[in-house]
């Protein structure tokens, strides 16, 4: 859901004012600028100030007297201070109101010292990895940011990945400049209030065993997971593939295998990556292929060439695809109908998608037991933005 579709009730003084625009649409576009020169920026301003402040009939009253708030340069603040939110640097605290409310579906903090030491929590038990991805103004004294965060849950000895995306609605006092509220929207939920129950549970799925190998596998960023499938960016990687006649199956693994395990013109042995893909290239699976990912510091014109005429080397060219991830034996008729609901979502959801799906399969069949394979449909999209 949305996050930009509720309405923010007030948690916050008269003096911090924070308002909430109806659509999406009204966002105003806000590419990313030049860093700051300097990281404290001085948020009072003086009376001979100038400042330019978007104002709606609908959004409230004419102001009694001039707004003192630069909102572009808390805009350009923002892309520079938040990206340090969970390194050594840390956020500028000064850029905060002493009494400021902080919440996300599962925390609350009154103070910046509060929202402070949840910082600190999450950097211990989590080691969290932050992406900024926008900042723009959605009201006169509202910026809203875009971001991934990506965390492993080090108690536990699996250590899994935890994975939110969503906005943060950040409230500005007019009376001193200074940020007074920031409210949390996770994709994943629709009960984005404290304490909510969904926002629990959205936790607790993603603490379960999957076996992954620790090989090395296509990068990718996280844009946007929502509660039935995750979108991401892939760099391009190079793949040897051959011929196959169905999504599952082990049938063309040994010939691709081979060409890894030495049989190629140099007789060169290249280290073993994950996944393995299986791809349909069209609606039908009338044509599918098997690929297995090679190193990312291999180049296609220095790499061997391969002694089967049925296995190639192919260049993936990147770019966003749709994820479904999921547990258990692939088979045939699992594939698909995890296909079909995939697609499906992303219909409903107004996606643009290519035809043909990939299956990826993490784990070795022979020696991985079924209820912790971790196995993932991908589906290439036409197009996507991230708003």
């Amino acid at each position: 859901m949305n996050s930009t579709h509720q309405i923010f009730r007030p948690l916050i003084p008269a003096a911090c004012v924070s308002f909430r625009r109806l659509s999406t649409s009204k966002l105003l576009p806000s590419p990313r600028p030049k860093a700051l020169k300097h990281r404290h920026l001085s948020l009072q301003t003086t009376q001979n100030s100038k400042w330019a402040v978007r104002l709606s009939l609908l959004d409230q009253s004419p102001p009694k007297s001039k707004p003192k708030v630069d909102v572009d340069r808390l805009v350009d603040f923002l892309y520079e201070d938040l990206v340090h939110l969970f390194d050594d640097q840390g956020i500028d605290r000064t850029a905060y109101d002493e009494r400021v409310k902080f919440r996300d579906p599962i925390t609350k903090h009154d103070t910046i010292t509060g929202y402070l030491l949840n910082i600190s929590f999450l950097k211990i038990v989590f080691t969290p990895k932050f992406q900024l991805h926008w900042v723009k103004q959605t009201g006169p004294y509202e910026i809203t940011t875009r971001w991934t965060m990506v965390m492993k849950f080090i108690p536990l000895p699996w250590k899994p990945e935890l994975v939110f995306t969503g906005t943060s609605v950040m409230g500005i006092n007019p009376e001193t400049g200074k940020f007074c509220s920031h409210v949390d929207f996770w994709d994943s939920i629709k009960t984005n209030d404290y304490f909510s129950v969904e926002g629990l549970l959205d936790v607790f799925k993603q603490l379960r065993f999957y076996k992954t190998p620790d090989l090395e596998t296509p990068k990718y960023e996280i844009l946007k997971r929502t509660a039935n499938y995750e979108v991401r960016k892939y760099s391009p990687f190079i793949v040897v593939e051959g011929s196959v006649d169905k999504l599952s199956g082990s049938a063309g693994f040994n010939d691709v295998t081979g060409y890894i395990f030495g049989k190629n013109s140099k007789m060169e042995k290249i280290p073993m990556t994950t996944p393995v893909f299986t791809e349909a290239s069209d609606a039908e699976f009338s044509k599918v292929s098997i690929k297995i990912c090679l190193p990312l510091e291999k180049d296609i014109s220095s790499l061997p060439d391969p002694n089967q005429e049925t296995i190639r080397l192919k260049k993936v060219e990147g770019g966003t695809a749709a994820v479904l991830k999921f547990s258990g034996k692939p088979t045939e008729e699992i594939v698909r109908e995890k296909e079909k609901e995939l697609r499906s979502s992303l219909i409903r959801d107004g996606l643009k998608l290519k035809n043909g799906c990939l299956l990826a399969r993490y784990n070795d069949p022979g020696r991985t037991k079924s209820f912790v394979m971790r196995n993932e449909v991908l589906i290439w999209l036409e197009e996507f933005t991230l708003d």
